[in-house]
């Protein structure tokens, strides 16, 4: 395939993740504060739409954490999170992601956080290929996607050429 092809333009992604924040709310209603954990840059940014959308519509109190993870090689690097374990023990993690590719990723960040106890985990993509190597699904999917190996999905969430690209 040549060239990209716009799956979602911005503002089906704001869409998306508007209608990922009511999910999440409606699984924690329960909850005083829920902590949600972006993974490395576009993870990141989902994260804290995600936050923001969920300070509007609800009572929850939010935590915003970075995680730091190889997504090529996280066996052989350190993982990352700029939150203290004291800032999501027994609590609701919720751990967010753009694009759900092999699960490799996703497997490994919840990794990361099964050596504290937790009230619960629970996983956010923009994007899911359904290409899974990993046993591992997201529990709030955006947009599940059927490709081919061959192609690729970017998700572009700054500049002027926002969206979600198929290449």
């Amino acid at each position: 395939m040549s060239g990209k092809v716009k799956i979602l333009d911005i503002e089906q992604v704001n869409q998306k993740i508007n209608r990922l924040a009511w999910q999440v709310y409606e699984h924690n209603n329960q909850q005083k504060e829920i902590v949600i954990v972006g993974v490395d840059t576009r993870g990141l940014i989902i994260a804290k739409e995600l936050a923001k959308i969920i300070k509007k519509i609800s009572h929850l109190d939010i935590t915003i954490g970075h995680l730091k993870i190889d997504k090529k090689s996280p066996y052989n690097n350190p993982i990352d999170l700029n939150l203290s374990s004291e800032a999501y023990i027994n609590k609701v993690v919720v751990i967010c992601d753009d694009v759900l590719n092999s699960g490799k990723t996703l497997i490994y960040a919840a990794r990361y956080f099964l050596k504290i106890p937790l009230l619960k985990l629970s996983t956010v993509v923009l994007v899911d290929r359904n290409h899974n190597r990993y046993p591992v699904k997201s529990d709030f999917v955006g947009l599940s996607l059927a490709t081919t190996l061959q192609e690729y999905v970017n998700v572009t969430l700054e500049g002027a050429d926002q969206g979600v690209y198929l290449s």
